[in-house]
């Protein structure tokens, strides 16, 4: 399994890569996923969320966490044949965190920045896997998937 954490110039995160990736392999690991998977968190500032979100979702605005899965799996009309990587890996995506908003909503909500950035990651990760709280369906089980991870993590 390889977990790549990215970091934009310029920004101080407080919660180390090492740390990051122990969350999303938790999260990996409550799925049936082969061994040779790769998947790539992006932590990012305000401008650039913005962006993606106004790209990608049509929001003019930024947000926390947006999840951008390179699953052959979509239920989109359209479906991109995938042509294997030469490296072996099984690229599931990218989760892409605004570490900024991410230091609001602890804040806001008055717990630590790694509780918020847990949260953030599980719940980016979960869409990769196929999560969606969009659709009605789905948003129990995608709730409890979350509390149960956060539970196991015992983040203080």
């Amino acid at each position: 399994m390889e977990i790549n954490v990215l970091t934009e110039d310029g920004l101080e995160v407080q919660t180390g890569d090492e740390w990051m990736q122990e969350i999303v392999s938790a999260v990996l690991a409550t799925a049936d996923l082969p061994s040779n998977v790769e998947i790539s968190l992006v932590i990012t500032g305000q401008a650039r969320i913005h962006e993606l979100n106004l790209q990608y979702r049509g929001l003019d605005s930024p947000t926390d966490v947006l999840s951008f899965s390179f699953s052959e799996n979509r239920e989109e009309e359209e479906t991109t044949a995938f042509i294997g990587p030469p490296d072996g890996l099984v690229h599931l995506g990218e989760v892409i965190i605004s570490y900024p908003q991410a230091l609001i909503q602890a804040t806001e909500a008055g717990h630590s920045i790694k509780w918020e950035m847990a949260v953030l990651i599980i719940h980016g990760v979960l869409h990769i896997l196929g999560y969606d709280h969009e659709k009605a369906e789905m948003a129990p089980a995608m709730q409890a998937k979350e509390q149960q991870l956060l539970a196991n993590l015992k983040i203080e």
